[in-house]
Order: C-alpha cells, then sequence, then structure tokens
C-alpha cells in the first residue's frame, strides 16, 4: 500500500504569463506542456487561439523562451486542421528535434446543437461557419491522437503520424533514447476500447509498438481512467498515474468503491511497460498528473486542484513512488475550476517551471497560459 502524508504547505515560489488575451473572442488557451531543449531554451505547446473550453477552433500554438521563462514569444500556430485540435504534449528528442502530440475530435458530439442558444447571436454565426468546415473529408482527415517531428527547433515540421493512444503530454523520452507512450486508447481500433496502455517507439514516433496494458481496478471500468503520465526513474522503474473519476452515465459511482472522484490512481512497470501493478488509489482530490524526475532524487508529481480555493498542487516522493507527501500548494488563487492540465521541467539550478492553464483575474476572463517557478521544499 502507498503511503500518503497530507502537507498542505505553501512553497516558495514566483508567478508570471506565458499568453493571455482574457478579453478576445479567440483568447482562450488550455492543456499545455512543456520541454527543456539542450540549450536550455524552454518550448510550451497548447491548444490556443480558441474561444472556449469546447469549442470549433481549437489550434496547436508553440511558444519558446530564452531567459529561464522570464520572457515568452508571442504564440505561433503549428496546426489548424478544420475541427477542433485538442491538448499538446512536446518533448525534447535531443539537439534542435522535438516531437508534438495533440488530438482532433468532432467537438458537434459534446456541443450538439447547444451553440444555437448562446445569446451572442455573433458569436453563434462564427460556430455555425467554424461547423461548416466538419465534411465528411475533413473528419476522415484529422480526427485522431496525432505525433509530429521538427528537427530544426519547430520552424518545420514533418508529417503527422496517428497514434492509438492519447495522453495530455505526450509520450516520454526514456534512456535508451526509444519513447513510451502511456496514454488512453482513442480514434483506434488496435486496443482495447478505453484502455490505458503502454506504447514504445525505436524511431523518434514514426512507428509504435504496444507493449502493455493496465489491469482495472475491482469495479471500475474502462471510462473512469484518463488522462494518464509516466516516468521512468534512474534505475528504469516506471510509475504512471493516471485521472480517475466517475463516468458521465453514472454506471460506475466511485464514492461507493471507497475511490475518489478527479482523483489519480498509481501503477508501476519494471520491464519497460509489458506488465504493470495493479493500480493503487492515491486517494486525494487532484488531476490530472505530470510527473517529473527531479536532478536531487525526488519523484515529483504537480496537477490541478478544482475545489476552492482553486489552484495548482504539487506531491513528492522521496522513494521511488512508495509514499507521497501531497498538497504543496504552488498558487491557490484561481477564479474558478477552469484550470490546471500543470507540467513542469528542471532548471538549471534545480527550480522547477510549472506550466498551466488558468484565467489570469476574473471568472469573466478567458484562459491563459501561466507560469510558476518554485523549489523544493527543504
Amino acid at each position: 500500500m502507498i503511503e500518503i502524508t497530507q502537507k498542505n504547505q505553501q512553497v516558495k515560489a514566483e508567478h508570471g504569463i506565458i499568453f493571455a488575451m482574457p478579453e478576445d473572442f479567440f483568447g482562450y488557451c488550455g492543456w499545455p506542456s512543456i520541454a527543456r531543449m539542450d540549450d536550455g531554451t524552454l518550448v510550451v505547446v497548447a491548444s490556443g487561439l480558441r474561444n472556449g473550453h469546447v469549442c470549433p477552433f481549437g489550434r496547436t500554438i508553440i511558444s519558446y523562451s530564452y531567459d529561464d521563462g522570464k520572457t515568452w514569444t508571442s504564440p505561433r500556430v503549428i496546426n489548424d486542421s478544420s475541427l477542433d485540435d485538442r491538448d499538446a504534449g512536446v518533448i525534447s528528442l535531443g539537439g534542435d528535434k522535438m516531437l508534438v502530440s495533440w488530438f482532433t475530435s468532432d467537438i458537434r458530439t459534446h456541443s450538439g446543437a447547444t451553440y444555437e442558444q448562446m445569446p451572442d447571436k455573433e458569436r453563434v454565426e462564427r460556430w455555425r461557419a467554424a461547423f461548416a468546415r466538419y465534411t465528411d473529408d475533413a473528419l476522415e482527415r484529422c480526427m485522431g491522437s496525432w505525433v509530429r517531428n521538427s528537427t530544426d527547433g519547430g520552424e518545420t515540421w514533418e508529417p503527422k503520424v496517428k497514434v492509438p493512444v492519447n495522453a495530455p503530454h505526450g509520450p516520454i523520452r526514456l534512456q535508451s533514447g526509444d519513447l513510451l507512450y502511456f496514454g488512453k486508447q482513442m480514434f483506434s481500433d488496435e486496443l482495447e476500447p478505453g484502455c490505458i496502455a503502454a506504447l514504445t517507439s525505436s524511431d523518434d514516433g514514426k512507428t509504435w509498438t504496444h507493449k502493455g496494458t493496465i489491469p482495472l481496478y475491482e469495479g471500475t471500468l474502462p471510462g473512469n481512467y484518463h488522462e494518464p503520465h509516466v516516468a521512468e526513474l534512474p534505475d528504469g522503474k516506471l510509475v504512471a498515474h493516471i485521472r480517475l473519476q466517475n463516468m458521465r452515465n453514472d454506471d460506475v459511482n466511485l464514492e461507493e468503491l471507497g475511490l475518489v472522484h478527479f482523483s489519480m490512481m498509481q501503477t508501476v512497470s519494471t520491464d519497460g511497460g509489458a506488465t504493470w501493478t495493479p493500480v493503487e488509489p492515491l486517494a486525494f482530490h487532484g488531476s490530472p498528473p505530470h510527473l517529473l524526475v527531479h536532478s536531487s532524487g525526488a519523484l515529483i508529481c504537480v496537477y490541478g486542484y478544482r475545489l476552492e480555493p482553486y489552484g495548482e498542487h504539487a506531491m513528492i516522493s522521496l522513494d521511488g513512488g512508495e509514499s507521497w507527501s501531497y498538497d504543496y500548494v504552488l498558487r491557490d488563487d484561481g477564479p474558478d475550476h477552469d484550470l490546471g492540465y500543470p507540467a513542469s521541467v528542471e532548471l538549471g539550478d534545480g527550480s522547477i517551471m510549472t506550466i498551466y492553464y488558468q484565467k489570469p483575474e476574473s471568472t469573466t476572463d478567458q484562459c491563459g497560459l501561466l507560469w510558476t517557478r518554485w523549489w523544493l521544499p527543504s
């Protein structure tokens, strides 16, 4: 059993903004990821220039910092399909090489015709025009979970590659140089519907091989598991966390199983992702996860906190995930629950740069991309 200790401790931190247009029609940004290149350049990608949490306009945007996150370039669009391009992951592949991941979906199944009832008629017209691009041909070409590579720091991009799983922060690069994508089955019939599986690639993401699938907690269904992330420890052990939540159709009530809605499960693999331990509940509010192995040996997981006071939290393990201290507070000034999906990198001085999405000041703001630079508690 995993030992869990609650801290409720504010960490030493400073905050800033990567990109925000709180009053602009296309000002909404969400679900970002961050990578640190070999030369220290920070790269952030996100689904941006949107009109809301769910809308037909999502694009994949990219921004850079050359001074450890103090200043950032204006975002540039690298994906803009006819549909909604959502989430975005990024990893450094060494030198000027990087890989970006995202997924593209038909959000009409989510919005239906309800957008027609929005009080802002100009907004309705713009949504209607966007949905007119959702043709059968566009659905065939664009829907899916994708990765694509750049060999010149993001100036140009190779053709996209479809992958049968997705996770908000995409794959990780293993010590061997291979890639591991620990994600949820989406847009593919190659895997069990809705499963959480590990895939590997030895050619920088051009082809993928299924390694293994996690076992479910007794009484739960695949629809309870979402948006995982994984980290590789120095000894090769893989520690993964998975978002856990009640299903929309209420087929499973987690509370009746002694579990916590909008929490995380942990599973471990010691054979490169072929087999995984039974998932164990971490049993506290907060999700989805992003894991980072710090040079100090600490394993850090950051996650969104969607209860008042809303914000971004972290948990820390000093023994490779055998035990955790949680609810280290990075910030707790979120205007409302529409925030989170934090991701972290370690900077050269050992501090941690965590980026996430959140409304900058008011509940009426469009969500922007924000950062927190923080230090491990002593």
